[in-house]
């Protein structure tokens, strides 16, 4: 796996060490980053939301601008609101902490990678709490129609995906291969019509095709 990578020396120089990762490129700046992902095209970017320059933010929306595919986690000091908002604005697959053991965030890498998002309990919690009352995701369905679009299965693996869990984990947990969860994850995004997981585990909130207390038990 090839990561552009943007952030200190200790954590990079203990990535090197991992046989799935390449460090393909690093940047001091957010310009850099973005330049060298145009360049490159890594499978993921990780990126300090510190970075001089444009800032690590506004490099994540770049990123994702040009290259919608390639995935992007953000190393950050704090998991505000505000910040939650900014990055899920521009595109982030999830964040880690600072500080973060090397092992989680290798894990991390490979989670975007795979496909799944990297919101921690935290995150997921402030997630909820962003959309508490939002602007509703544009869709044209209805709760009803919704529902019964979806299988059983998709329903399952809708509440777990709005729970904060990755592919691997919802793959441990129903018993199936992470692959069958890609394929269910896919045509779940088909059917709700959104881009993204985020966006799913919104629209199943603000549809109500997830109850709370399933929600509350998947953390």
């Amino acid at each position: 796996m090839k990561t552009t990578n943007c952030f200190g020396w200790g954590l990079q120089t203990r990535l090197q060490q991992e046989s799935c990762l390449q460090v393909i490129a690093e940047a001091e700046d957010g310009e850099t980053a973005v330049e060298l992902t145009q360049e490159h095209l890594p499978d993921v970017v990780v990126l300090d939301v510190g970075l001089p320059g444009i800032g690590g933010i506004e490099a994540c929306r770049q990123i994702k601008q040009r290259h919608p595919a390639i995935p992007v986690l953000i190393l950050t000091s704090h998991s505000q609101k505000t910040l939650i908002e900014r990055l899920m604005a521009a595109g982030a697959q999830g964040y880690c902490l600072k500080g973060i053991a090397a092992e989680s965030l290798v894990l991390a890498i490979r989670s975007v990678a795979a496909g799944a998002s990297w919101w921690d309990k935290a995150a997921t919690a402030e997630i909820r709490a962003v959309f508490a009352q939002p602007e509703p995701i544009k869709n044209g369905l209805s709760s009803g129609l919704l529902e019964n679009l979806l299988t059983k299965r998709e329903q399952e693996i809708l509440a777990l995906v709005a729970g904060g869990k990755s592919n691997q984990e919802i793959a441990q947990i129903l018993y199936i291969a992470p692959g069958t969860v890609r394929v269910h994850v896919h045509a779940i995004l088909q059917k709700l019509e959104v881009r993204d997981r985020t966006q799913a585990a919104v629209l199943a909130i603000q549809k109500g095709l997830v109850a709370e207390e399933l929600l509350g038990s998947q953390s």
